[in-house]
This record gives C-alpha cells, structure tokens and sequence, in this order.
C-alpha cells in the first residue's frame, strides 16, 4: 500500500454501529464531556470511556454571522446537564449516505440514515442541544452543520435551528412550538433525506432543516444542556415499504430489561398476517457461538427458524425436519457490534432484513403463519429491542 493510501472501508450498509448506553453526566463544579469512540468506524465498539475534553456550549443565534454568549452565562447549563460528544470517527459521508461520484469534486447525498436520541427532559430544565458537529475542538470552535436547540425557559417555549460556520451563527430558523415537555421521556428521531434533515419527536413530524453544509465534513455528536440521555442509535432505514408514512417506526431501546433477558419469549396471539414486522435489535456477545430465532404454534411445533452459526460464519432458514437452507449473503454479525434483524410477513412467506439490507425470503404457508403463537431468541447476543 502506498504512503497515505487508505484501505477500503467495510460496506457501511452491511455493518449498524451499537446504540450508545450511558448515565448523564452532572456537570456541578466543572465542565465535563464523555467521547464514545468507533460509534461510525466499521470496527469493534469501543466502550465508554471518559475523556478530558471541554464542552463548547451554545451561543445564542442573533442575526445573520452575529453570535452571543447564552444568557445563562459562559458554561454553566443547569446542574441537570448531560454534556457528551460521541465521536463519530467515519464521518457521516457514511452514517448519513453520501458517496463520492467519481470524477468529480463533489458529493451526492443517499437517503437512508437515522439518528434516534433517547431520553428524558428534567423539571427545571431550560434548555439543550445536539449539534451535528465538524469536529470536536474549543479553540477554534468547530463549524455546526445542524444545531437543534429546544428552550423551555421562554415565556413561548420554542426550538430553534442554525448552523455555525467559521464561529460565526448563520440566520436562525425558529418553531414556535415545543413537542418535549418538562418531566417527560421523549423518542426523537433525526432522519437525513438528500437536501434536509427532518425531525420527529415520539412519532409526530416536527420540522425540516435544509443543509446548509456538507454532511460530509462532520464527525461529530455532541449533545450538551439540561438532558438526561438514556440512548443514543444510529441505524439504517428499514429496507421494506411501510406504506408511505412520512418516518420510520422508532422503538425505544429498553436498558438491561429483564423481559428481554436471553432466552426472550413473545407472545403472537394472533399469529402472523401480511404486512407485520418483526423486529429484533441488540449487541452480540464478545465469544458468540450462535444467535437462533424460532416461530412456535400452539403445540410447540417450530415451522420456522432462522439460525446465525459464529463457528461457520453462517446465516441459515432451518426446516421443521432439520433440512438447512443457507442464505447466500455476507455474514453480518461481528462481536461486539450491534444488530437489527426485521422479518415481513407477506403472503406466502417471510422476507428478511439485517442491519437495513434485503436477504431475500423464505416460503410459509399463510395457514402455519396464522397458527404461530410465539417468538422465541437465544443465544450469544444481549437484546435492546423486540417488537412483534
């Protein structure tokens, strides 16, 4: 390999980074921030770790190119500040889907990434952001390719977006409305399209943002202010048609449940029927051996199963009397690294999906997919979600 020749990256489509997991940070006494690293690199997770890097805070956005220090006062955002940047090491040219068009100095945009961020408002809370940022330094400080900033301390509580370039605010787009309340959780959901960034907040559209920079200069998630963060996951859309809603189904990903302890069961009281979705989402194991779904009816019969061998790297559908049938696709699971797994009932059969990719389907008859009566997981993987 020659002097600063780089290798070819995995596949982004192919490999989903883990949800992050981690308490909020108090920020009494001193300004503190918490670097998640590998969150975008096609590697191993690597696990939380403290870092000792200063939280750049937010200016208030006045007119166009005229920023001002928050009103709260240089570094100080309320004893309830969860104050993180999780560095996103590839930058979002693949989390969000750019890609280059050869022979020529530009990028062209892809749909197909979301950003979900999980968590709760404070009482007292007054204000917080996520900043979709181009790099992490105080000193310059760095552009801001998307600032979304909530205030609830106003006599209107309202949310405002911007974007920060060469430490100077650009004109400010605000919404008069507030869809997070003081004292509740909240689900809200970043999803980047080719031109704009819309965002929902527990499964109601709230607004759209144009770029006004390249997503593909930005590396950085910081998330600072009055939030206490429960989950942050970057995850592909799903491959399959969900009618023509405007977002994504978000399911919150549950931490260390114990309904979701291995082996999990689900029960399908009403069996399977065209058009529902199973989905699966969780981290597999540091020394995995197999990861095995299984569709029971009521006399515990198993017409379906679907089986990932970590011994012989393979993904297989496995017949009621044991006949293997191997999906003939990239083994997608990696210790250590986290997974979604979506299966669509249609007519005749189940299609299956992992990590946001299409891997074809297996043959039912609707008569077995009426009479299944559970869902059931185990092996090497610790589960975030299930929904059937």
């Amino acid at each position: 390999m020659s002097p600063g020749e780089k290798p070819d990256p995995l596949p982004d489509n192919f490999v989903l980074q883990p949800p992050v997991f981690h308490p909020a940070l108090s920020t009494e006494g001193e300004d503190r921030a918490s670097v998640l690293s590998g969150l975008g690199l096609p590697g191993p997770w690597s696990p939380f770790k403290p870092a000792n890097h200063q939280a750049s805070h937010a200016s208030e956005a006045g007119p166009a190119g005229k920023g001002r220090e928050s009103r709260e006062g240089k570094g100080k955002l309320g004893r309830h500040s969860g104050q993180c940047l999780e560095k996103v090491s590839e930058n979002l040219e693949s989390q969000v889907g750019f890609h280059s068009v050869e022979g020529e100095h530009r990028k062209q945009p892809r749909k197909g990434k979301m950003v979900t961020l999980q968590g709760v408002v404070p009482l007292d809370a007054r204000r917080f952001q996520v900043d979709f940022q181009c790099g992490c330094s105080v000193h310059p400080r760095p552009d801001i390719a998307i600032h979304f900033n909530p205030r609830f301390h106003t006599t209107k509580p309202h949310v405002i977006c911007n974007t920060l370039y060469l430490e100077r605010w650009q004109a400010e787009a605000r919404w008069p409305r507030l869809g997070l309340q003081r004292g509740a959780s909240f689900l809200i959901l970043f999803l980047f399209g080719n031109e704009e960034m819309k965002v929902s907040v527990n499964g109601q559209h709230f607004l759209r943002y144009r770029y006004r920079l390249p997503l593909s200069r930005v590396d950085t998630l910081g998330i600072f202010g009055d939030i206490l963060v429960e989950a942050v996951g970057f995850l592909n859309i799903s491959p399959f048609a969900e009618g023509g809603i405007e977002y994504p189904v978000g399911y919150p990903f549950l931490l260390k449940s114990p309904s979701l302890e291995v082996p999990c069961s689900r029960a399908l009281p009403k069996g399977l029927w065209p058009g529902q979705v199973i989905v699966l989402r969780g981290l597999v194991l540091p020394e995995p051996k197999d990861l095995t779904l299984s569709l029971r009816d009521e006399a515990a019969h198993v017409p379906v199963t679907l089986r990932a061998s970590f011994a012989d790297r393979t993904l297989a559908w496995i017949a009621p009397w044991g006949c293997k049938k191997l999906i003939s696709a990239p083994f997608l699971f990696y210790p250590r690294r986290f997974f979604e797994v979506l299966l669509l009932c249609q007519e005749g059969g189940l299609k299956l999906a992992l990590n946001g990719q299409g891997l074809g389907a297996t043959g039912v008859h609707r008569q077995v997919l009426e009479q299944l009566r559970e869902l059931r997981i185990s092996g090497s993987v610790q589960l975030h979600c299930v929904h059937c």
